[in-house]
């Protein structure tokens, strides 16, 4: 059901059964390293390039959502997943060795979000049985796309992050047990005109508090209705901008219920600069750290604001500025069914 102009209530409640997250050794060095259920020591894989490496990451998280679900691989409906690099080549090639019916996405590091909320939205209109949403990122990868291969040793400024290395999985059902996904807000492109690609944080804060506004509306409720309210990657930078941008629209959240994943998923000393970035940043930490909260039952609700910069490198060099989109999903106890 639509309410507003921009957010799907999701009556039936579609249900996340189960999720698959793999990272890489830095992430095992992190501040969630149990979030994960596969950390790897190499940054490789063993394989011949960085982007061969994130494809792998991503046929893992699936397997592994499959794996940690009580159905076969055969029942998957669709699988819903993208990624940065070129033409979203590593989620397509997973989806060749997957051998399940594809769906290709961009929305930078608002595609976890956007995944699941097409996956819940065609669950809820009994269009599927079971679907798989997912993306991955690789640090290494990103790095050399958007900005310079890691061995050129290029200085960064403090506002800058770290792409995570890694890949978070979901599987979603229209029956089953496990925290439900109850509705979606749809972003829409916003561009502040910022065109630092090494100050993403704050070009996708005017995004994320946009989306914000616009759910809280539409859904008419209040920020307290959330025990967290999680954006994407937006790190210490994007996360101060949009508070002070939330507090001028007279939307109070109270700091200690506003969490970033990319201030998550690493530890206080690593040197990530302003935090996490990439795809895999809001992937992993919600389907590997969050939802286990919920199922703990130390959480009832989350608002998660994925969060994306919809740039490229030749949009960069051509001088553009930066547009950027947040979609945001909220998840919630599986313990009140429908």
């Amino acid at each position: 059901m639509l309410t507003g102009h921009r957010t799907w209530i999701f009556n039936n409640h579609p249900v996340i059964i189960s999720t698959g997250t793999v990272g890489g050794p830095f992430e095992a060095k992190g501040n969630i390293p149990e979030a994960f259920d596969i950390l790897h020591d190499d940054m490789w894989l063993k394989q011949s390039s960085f982007e061969k490496a994130q494809r792998i990451l991503m046929e893992e998280a699936s397997q592994l959502a499959i794996k940690n679900s009580l159905i076969q691989k055969e029942q998957v409906n669709f699988f819903i997943s993208g990624d940065l690099i070129n033409q979203i080549t590593p989620s397509s090639f997973a989806a060749k060795t997957f051998d399940v019916p594809y769906l290709g996405l961009f929305s930078a590091c608002a595609t976890s979000m956007e995944s699941l909320a097409l996956a819940a939205f065609i669950l809820n209109g009994d269009g599927a049985d079971y679907i798989l949403s997912g993306t991955a990122s690789h640090n290494a990868a990103t790095e050399k796309q958007f900005r310079y291969p890691t061995e050129y040793g290029g200085q960064k400024p403090p506002t800058a992050q770290w792409t995570v290395t890694g890949a978070g999985c979901a599987l979603v059902a229209k029956n089953g047990e496990g925290p439900r996904v109850t509705s979606a807000t749809i972003g829409k492109v916003v561009d502040m005109g910022i065109s630092d690609p090494f100050n993403m944080g704050a070009a996708m804060a005017p995004a994320a508090v946009d989306t914000i506004e616009t759910h809280l509306r539409e859904r008419n409720v209040d920020p307290t209705y959330y025990d967290l309210i999680i954006t994407g990657d937006l790190g210490h930078i994007g996360r101060e901008v949009s508070m002070d941008m939330l507090q001028k629209k007279n939307i109070t959240i109270n700091s200690d219920m506003y969490k970033d994943c990319g201030l998550t998923i690493y530890r206080e000393g690593q040197p990530v600069l302003a935090g996490a970035s990439g795809t895999a940043s809001s992937a992993v930490a919600v389907y590997g750290h969050f939802l286990k909260l919920l199922k703990e039952g130390r959480l009832t609700r989350i608002l998660v604001v994925a969060t994306g910069s919809l740039h490229s490198p030749l949009s960069v060099q051509q001088n553009d500025s930066i547009p950027c989109i947040a979609h945001a999903v909220s998840i919630e106890s599986g313990s009140d069914k429908p």
